[in-house]
């Protein structure tokens, strides 16, 4: 009888290692925490990671970005363990870039680049995709010298090496006219979706937003009733869902919008602009903070930062607390020696150190939701009352 053989069609992931600088005065945990980050994206893009290389530098060096030492350290890493592509944690210049790869012959990217790819693998609609690939233009243009020629055959390829540079020129002009398509095509858009956010009625509309990871989704669906994808990947959620909902007969539209990350791209911000026309034009935002997250802080002056660049400070905020079942209580070095804080804790010098209202839930086990609804309800009622006196007998 003739042995039958099987064979492995799985498609295996690419094997990555992590580059980073520390500047001075960057504290080594910090830098740890962004490269767990970056751990993180790379995971999300379906590759594994098998090395991370630290350099302390004051500055990036301006030919490899690590120096020549470090870049023979991870250049014999590379080939001794056969690693796919080599990440690097800032956004490298062309020269760097092209430097870089000549010497290690792998692909290679930098953050900028692996969330563009993350982002155009969760883009669905017409308006997110046409945003990825603006933004993909807008990144592949001043790399052109190490790209492959004759884009008018090109279909994606960020990170793909080609035999010359005799097409430079006919090859910016390619991707000038695309970039002024796309862009004509996103004022189309944005010009529709303005439309459709004048016709909603008289109803108030809040947004969720937060820091990439943190739970947003999950309210959503538990608030609207409705099934908006749940995954434990950065950027899940890339197109904006906008949900009607009702609680106590008060009717208000709900909307969950990308996440909020550090070092993201200024262009990809641009181009996502319009997206978060959704978060700009809210009457009242949801500030969702994952209270598990080590560094959570850190997150809300993040999305704080990205609130400011996009001009939606100011508008009325809840802050959620969430994931309040995954909670470690910490230890701190004060006066009198070390103290443990607990949620309690965290929860009294919070609501004693900031005005807005917060609440503390878990999402998961359904926490507090009803407290959450309520105090939602009472910012909603009261203005909606105050903008549409005619239409509040039932409120």
């Amino acid at each position: 009888m003739a042995k039958i053989k099987i064979y492995d069609t799985a498609v295996k992931p690419e094997t990555a290692i992590l580059v980073s600088v520390i500047p001075q005065g960057v504290a080594e945990t910090k830098a740890q925490e962004y490269l767990e980050e970056l751990e993180f994206l790379v995971q999300t893009a379906g590759g594994v990671t098998k090395g991370i290389f630290t350099q302390k530098l004051a500055y990036p060096d301006r030919a490899t970005f690590v120096g020549s030492g470090k870049l023979e350290e991870i250049q014999a890493f590379v080939i001794a363990e056969e690693i796919d592509m080599v990440v690097f944690d800032d956004e490298l210049t062309p020269s760097q870039l092209r430097n870089i790869e000549r010497e290690l012959k792998v692909k290679i990217l930098d953050r900028s680049n692996l969330i563009l790819d993350i982002f155009a693998s969760h883009a669905k609609s017409a308006q997110a995709k046409t945003q990825v690939e603006l933004a993909q233009l807008q990144y592949l243009l001043p790399r052109l010298t190490r790209m492959w020629t004759h884009l008018e055959r090109q279909r994606g390829g960020i990170g793909m090496r080609g035999p010359g540079e005799s097409q430079i020129e006919t090859d910016r002009r390619i991707i000038l006219n695309k970039i002024s398509v796309f862009k004509d095509r996103l004022e189309t858009i944005d010009k529709q979706n303005e439309t459709q956010r004048k016709n909603r009625g008289d109803m108030i509309r809040v947004a969720l937003v937060g820091y990439t990871n943190v739970g947003k989704s999950t309210i959503m669906n538990m608030i609207s009733k409705s099934d908006v994808l749940i995954e434990n990947k950065l950027f899940a959620t890339l197109d904006t869902t906008v949900r009607k909902v009702v609680i106590d007969n008060l009717p208000f539209l709900l909307s969950d919008t990308v996440g909020f990350i550090r070092k993201l791209p200024h262009h990809l911000v641009e181009c996502f602009k319009s997206t978060l026309d959704e978060v700009r034009e809210a009457d009242v935002l949801i500030h969702v903070v994952d209270i598990s997250h080590p560094n959570f802080e850190d997150h809300i002056q993040a999305v704080n930062e990205t609130l400011k660049d996009i001009g939606a400070l100011d508008k009325p905020v809840i802050t959620v607390f969430n994931k309040i079942d995954a909670f470690v209580p910490t230890v701190e070095e004060g006066e009198d020696g070390e103290r443990t804080v607990t949620l309690e804790d965290f929860e009294n010098s919070w609501m004693a150190k900031n005005a807005d209202p917060a609440i503390f839930i878990s999402a998961t086990n359904k926490t507090h939701l009803e407290e959450f609804k309520q105090k939602l309800y009472e910012i909603i009622v009261d203005m909606h009352n105050a903008r549409y006196p005619y239409n509040n007998l039932l409120y």
